[in-house]
């Protein structure tokens, strides 16, 4: 694309802002080379690599390619043959340790089990983490090498180490012994790498030994004494041995570096690339941005658009449509009102959108495919080229007519303006209509009547305008697409306090045609105003009854269960009311057949107890009778249901959760609270749950986050036989998993025994803050030797 709608469109802000999130100079340069692409697969290839970063990002924090550095020099240099110092050899290591992290993030990333478009690269890595400890253990910094480094330099080492020890303790005895009265000062100091003793100048002769410095004054003389000349040649040669031993051992690990050529190679440039796109990524977290969606008809949809180079805070989001009704969009309204920036920020979105960065919008907006972007935006008048405003306008539209085609997108701000009206508004139509005719998609911002009219009279043009408060005297900052706006150049003025025969003397010099014209754009937009109130209240009224409708429901379904439960109850308390009769019954009648007693009437006794079990088996029918069987609202099939999913159970009016698949006569499990039940599938309906859709969460089909735990946990735990310790850490887990499996209660098996492990259990309990409350089982349920809690909602 030309480099003027760079500069026009402020591009090159977007590419410092994205080298900044780089952390390789490599990387950087990548970022400042990014241009706009025309090869669609290209684009949406990055758009997909950028999407895939960026929820990466979301779900772990980023990471650094810092020490990326550029080794491509010293890779050069072995492949002439070159032995590499320790630097080089450090920066190799560097890059290696830094792809085993980049690597091992990779795999910590990865514990779903999901794949996206970086797999490969992060695959293709290889750390040769042998290599790199190998250098490591050899090279402690850039100027030290590793006495380990081989068995050779450790013991040339020791010989230095020695024989320095052996001349200190000579040097020691001449300075505390003999030469002690010749000496300037008892010390022991180097020249010329050569252990020496500070000698007066007059005593030299004292001093037998070879002078190898004096001091500014001639007072002192540095003289090495005989007794140690040997040794300093002897530490001399070991240390020409010691560095050709170094040159033995860096040649070794170069030899070593050309071996994984290929490999290191490969691993600089996906570490590069990787760098470059997690910057991508970055840079799109930072403005909020989403992955747009490309087409090849030259179809613009931006949803709550905002322009990147805005905070934003403040900045005001757009909706711009261009290329599906109609090809040419006119922008009217008053100076700083958002017409330049509305222009701007489509050109701009374009050109990040085709360089793979995600633009700052709502996502499953759209934007076109274009080879070319022009943007005529801003004053470029040159008093060296003798270009006026008109001119320098007029030079870019010139250029712009020779080379646009139906892949361009055109951008004009204040089209014909900087000469006259009446000619400026005539040629900006003729300029327009040309390119409408072309088909070419074109966006312009005007302030004259004649373009607005046009667009209104004109298949295919729309108009548009900014919003304008004159109350506040401050636009609004909306674009609104269908609307002609106005200067508001009256209102305004008369707001600031220009006096009003002004304005009246100001409006005689206006045609009636014209100012028919303005009446007639004030008249709608009163209309549009009403209308838009009037959306909003109903959009209020429409909530409004949604939620009572909700409310209405909610309170049905509690009426229902309250009288369900209410007969229930009743129900229960008949039977057992009945249950002790008929045992008494009973226990009367095995006392009369024991007695034997002649003056009871045993078959009219018999009579009753039969009567009172009559009584006891209607009242049990009642209590067992089900209530008229709901249907549910859609007939669910088995390949609709998944292991976590929500269900009610209709013929018990319980919620649950789906903990296995139905079997070939459609029963399936469903885990409710502590019950397991096998029901039938037409005895279910799916319940929606809140969905939750951040990238960095595994979503199923429908988007929802499937609670698998319910599936697998059980709803008793058994604790008999364990130390309260014991017991305590293993229930501490087990009811973090019942909690997140959603069970709204669980059994605890402790026994009765001494009462300690009940003690500690309860003492446990007490200070979890997802347990509303605990009890000791009833009859039936273990009584206490059992713990039924109940979690929160």
């Amino acid at each position: 694309m030309n480099k003027k709608a760079y500069k026009a469109l402020e591009y090159y802000k977007i590419i410092d802002l994205l080298t900044d999130k780089a952390s390789s100079p490599m990387g950087k340069d990548l970022c400042r080379k990014l241009t706009p692409s025309t090869d669609i697969e290209e684009i949406r290839s990055m758009q997909l690599q950028t999407h895939d970063a960026l929820a990466r990002l979301f779900k772990k924090s980023g990471i650094s390619f810092g020490s990326v550095k550029d080794i491509r020099g010293t890779l050069k240099r072995l492949t002439v043959g070159s032995a590499l110092n320790a630097p080089e050899l450090l920066s190799v290591c560097s890059l290696l340790e830094n792809t085993g992290r980049v690597k091992a993030y990779s795999r910590s990333d990865r514990d779903d089990g999901m794949t996206d478009s970086l797999d490969g690269m992060f695959a293709a890595l290889e750390p040769l983490t042998p290599l790199s400890t190998e250098i490591r253990r050899c090279i402690l910094s850039e100027d030290e090498i590793s006495d380990d480094a081989s068995s050779t330099l450790r013991q040339i080492r020791r010989s230095i180490k020695a024989t320095n020890d052996r001349i200190h303790t000579q040097l020691s005895s001449l300075v505390a012994g003999s030469a002690r009265n010749y000496l300037q000062d008892s010390v022991i100091t180097m020249r010329d790498g050569r252990y020496c003793i500070p000698v007066k100048a007059e005593y030299k002769g004292q001093v037998p030994g070879m002078i190898h410095d004096q001091s500014a004054t001639g007072s002192t003389l540095f003289i090495e004494p005989m007794a140690v000349v040997k040794l300093n040649n002897d530490i001399r040669e070991l240390e020409l041995k010691e560095q050709k031993e170094i040159e033995v051992i860096l040649a070794s690990l170069s030899q070593q570096v050309a071996a994984e050529l290929e490999a290191i190679h490969a691993d600089l440039s996906i570490m590069v690339q990787l760098d470059f796109i997690f910057a991508r990524a970055a840079l799109a977290m930072d403005m909020n941005a989403s992955e747009p969606v490309f087409n090849t008809e030259g179809r613009i949809r931006l949803r709550q658009a905002r322009h990147p180079l805005i905070d934003k805070k403040k900045a005001v989001p757009i909706d711009i449509r261009l290329g599906d009704d109609f090809d040419l969009l006119v922008v009217t309204g008053p100076n700083t009102g958002g017409k330049t920036v509305s222009l701007k920020t489509v050109g701009l979105l374009t050109m990040m959108g085709q360089s793979g960065l995600h633009i700052p919008a709502l996502d499953r907006s759209e934007l076109a495919l274009f080879r070319e972007v022009y943007a005529d935006i801003g004053d470029e008048q040159s008093i060296e080229q003798s270009l006026s405003t008109f001119s320098s306008h007029m030079t870019n539209v010139v250029s712009f007519l020779k080379s646009a085609d139906q892949d361009s997108l055109v951008l004009f701000d204040e089209l014909g303006a900087g000469t006259d009206p009446t000619e400026g508004a005539a040629l900006a139509i003729a300029i327009l209509s040309h390119l409408h005719d072309q088909g070419i998609r074109t966006m312009a911002t005007t302030h004259y009547s004649e373009l607005k009219i046009y667009a209104l009279s004109t298949p295919g043009v729309e108009n548009a305008c900014c919003e304008f408060d004159v109350e506040t005297l401050r636009p609004t900052y909306r674009l609104l697409i269908g609307v002609p706006g106005k200067s508001n150049a009256f209102a305004i003025s008369s707001k600031l306090g220009l006096p009003d025969f002004i304005i009246a003397k100001a409006k005689e010099q206006i045609s009636e045609q014209d100012e028919s014209f303005e009446d007639v754009l004030t008249s709608l937009e009163q209309s549009r105003v009403t209308i838009e109130n009037e959306r909003a209240e109903i959009a209020r009224y429409k909530e409004q009854v949604e939620e009572l409708k909700k409310s209405l429901q909610e309170k049905e379904e509690k009426l229902d269960e309250r009288k369900e439960r209410i007969l229930r109850e009743a129900n229960e308390q008949a039977h057992a009311i009945l249950r002790d009769t008929k045992e008494y019954a009973d226990q009367t009648m095995k006392l009369f057949h024991k007695f034997q007693k002649d003056h009871v009437d045993t078959a009219s006794v018999e009579k009753e107890r039969q009567n009172l079990k009559k009584r006891m088996s209607k009242a049990e029918n009642g209590m067992s009778s089900k209530q008229q069987k709901q249907k549910p609202k859609k007939q669910l099939k088995p390949s609709d249901l998944s292991l976590g999913d929500t269900v009610k159970v209709l013929s018990l009016n319980l919620k649950g959760t789906v903990s296995s698949h139905p079997d070939s006569r459609g029963y399936l499990f469903v885990q409710m609270g502590i019950i397991r039940s096998k029901v039938h599938i037409s005895d279910l309906e799916l319940v929606d749950e809140p969905v939750i859709t951040t990238p960095s969460m595994q979503r199923t089909g429908a988007g929802k986050i499937r609670m698998s735990k319910a599936a697998s946990i059980s709803t008793e735990i058994n604790l008999l036989g364990k130390t309260v310790d014991e017991a305590v850490a293993e229930l501490d887990k087990y009811l973090d998993d019942a909690y997140i499996a959603h069970m709204k209660s669980v059994r605890i098996v402790h026994g009765k025994g001494t009462g300690a492990l009940r003690k500690g259990v309860h003492n446990y309990l007490k200070r979890q803050k997802h347990v509303a409350s605990f009890r000791l089982g009833e009859f039936g349920e273990g009584d206490a030797g059992v713990t039924i809690v109940e979690f929160k909602k």
